[in-house]
């Protein structure tokens, strides 16, 4: 062990009491404000989309949180055929601001029903 400097400050006492700083304190995260949680921020895209496409989504395929609030792809019927696997579909991605209001939506994907998915 090394001997003890009797000139050197021990920590802590550098200072006097009264220019001693607190103990630094960890800010809570921010909170959004009036944020919807996930079940209506679905019901939210479904019914926003509706309006504005005339018709009813058929699902929601994703939904995830982002900075701005929520992201969904909605799937929507836009042409009904017969038989079923051949009627079109179009999958929409929608955004949602924090209280679940509609910012913006763009038809991403056509598609037939009976199409499957293949990897690229």
């Amino acid at each position: 062990m090394s001997p003890v400097d009797p000139d050197r400050p021990r920590r802590g006492t550098s200072r006097p009491a009264e220019e001693r700083r607190s103990p630094a304190r960890r800010k809570a995260a921010p909170s959004r404000a009036k944020s919807v949680d996930a079940g209506s921020a679905m019901a939210a895209a479904i019914e926003q989309l509706a309006k504005l496409l005339g018709r009813n989504p058929e699902s929601v395929s994703s939904l995830k949180p982002v900075d701005t609030g929520w992201e969904a792809q909605v799937e929507v019927v836009e042409l009904e055929r017969i038989p079923d696997t051949t009627s079109v579909l179009a999958s929409y991605r929608v955004s949602l601001d924090e209280a679940g209001a509609l910012i913006s939506f763009e038809r991403t994907r056509r598609y037939s029903r009976g199409m499957i998915d293949r990897p690229f």
